[in-house]
């Protein structure tokens, strides 16, 4: 590879900015390349499993992002209908030792800061703005980042980090517009004062009912709290950060229990997203051009676990981008290490916004049942797969037997 030329990065959102700081820990410079004016996330806050806390290590700024976090004592999931609790997952430390990190909530912008000052203070990672990457061409030793002003930029490679509506996927994959779920989403943040006092749990709760569902947790060391209100109302386009009225975000939620509707009446200034994302797919990779997070995998909210994604594929970028000399070894390398992982996370997520967040009916009570039954154990068990690993799985041991074998 030519060493001279930077990794361009195409989108400087989470997974782009993680992208850069992984690459330059392993020595490799790169310039990231975004569409807007400034560097910075709108949404409200996400929640972040163990593997999160994996990957920040791995990337360096563990200890950054765990100043930022807040950390929650369980997962709670309600029923919205009669109001009962369904079960919960303590995160105490019989979790922590289980998964060798914490659970916790943060605001989408003070992770998003985590990077960006990372990379800021990094003398190998270059950031532009105003800078949107609409096409590319390569050849044999190079890639170029075609911008939307005409302008050209060439680097070693180009990583599509530029999320749903990716134009660096419209060349690699070419799979069309994404898949709309016909699901909407409101979200707002409040002052943790005006949470209703009962509700201002130490929690991320779900209030699941029929066709719709309400989660709720605090955020910025509890001086705020992040409402998400879904609703299956069939939305029939994609849209994004939509400015809606109290009204519109009621209509979805009329049939649940007054104690969770309360929620939707301390709401301000409410945004609406049309939920959407792709299939799973087994080709991330075009020559010099590879895919990463939302880009190569774009999943739906139900399991909390799109940042984490974008971030996992940072660290196995970086790790096999290090372990390889061949830059087609060390794209397949991460593509195989990455993609049933992520397809698994994809498809999962769709299942758990049908049947487990949004059934009615005997479906829902054979739900209540079937989870309330399950111990704190069972639980770590079930989702041990995703937060007992690192997305590195085999990488360096099979990275070993190679060097030796060659």
């Amino acid at each position: 590879m030519t060493q001279d030329q930077p990794i361009l990065i195409a989108g400087g959102g989470i997974g782009g900015l993680a992208t850069a700081i992984g690459l330059a820990q392993k020595g490799f410079r790169s310039l990231v390349l975004e569409k807007a004016p400034e560097l910075g996330e709108i949404g409200a806050g996400i929640q972040l499993g163990p593997n999160a806390f994996h990957a920040f290590d791995y990337l360096g700024v563990g200890d950054q992002a765990r100043e930022m976090a807040v950390y929650i004592d369980n997962l709670r999931l309600m029923d919205a209908i009669d109001g009962s609790e369904i079960t919960r997952i303590p995160l105490d430390e019989a979790f922590r030792a289980r998964f060798k990190n914490p659970y916790a909530v943060i605001h989408r912008g003070d992770l998003h800061s985590v990077f960006l000052r990372a990379c800021e203070e990094h003398p190998l990672v270059g950031l532009r703005t105003n800078s949107e990457v609409v096409d590319y061409e390569q050849d044999g030793s190079s890639a170029t980042a075609i911008l939307a002003n005409g302008e050209r930029v060439t680097g070693r490679m180009l990583v599509g980090a530029d999320g749903l509506w990716s134009n660096i996927r419209k060349k690699v994959v070419g799979d069309g517009a994404p898949r709309v779920s016909g699901h909407t989403t409101y979200r707002s943040v409040i002052p943790t004062e005006e949470m209703p006092e009962d509700l201002r749990w130490n929690a991320a709760t779900l209030w699941a009912g029929p066709k719709c569902h309400i989660v709720h947790y605090p955020l910025k060391g509890w001086k705020m709290f992040n409402l998400v209100v879904t609703y299956h109302n069939d939305a029939p386009s994609p849209e994004a950060g939509v400015s809606v009225t109290h009204e519109e975000v009621k209509k979805g939620f009329e049939h649940v229990a007054p104690v969770a509707r309360q929620i939707i009446d301390r709401g301000q200034n409410w945004k609406r997203w049309v939920l959407c994302d792709r299939d799973p797919v087994t080709n991330w990779v075009d020559g010099r051009v590879v895919l990463l997070g939302d880009a190569a995998h774009p999943m739906l909210q139900y399991f909390a676990q799109g940042a984490c994604m974008a971030m996992e594929d940072a660290v196995a970028l970086a790790h096999c981008m290090e372990a390889h000399g061949d830059l087609d070894v060390a794209f397949r390398r991460y593509q195989d290490l990455r993609e049933l992982r992520t397809a698994r996370v994809q498809l999962q997520s769709r299942e758990i916004g049908q049947h487990v967040y949004h059934p009615a009916g005997a479906h829902a009570e054979l739900r209540n049942a079937v989870m309330r039954a399950k111990t704190p154990e069972n639980w770590y068990d079930i989702v041990d797969w995703l937060y007992g690993s690192t997305g590195l799985e085999g990488a360096v041991s099979a990275e070993t037997h190679n060097a030796h074998a060659a």
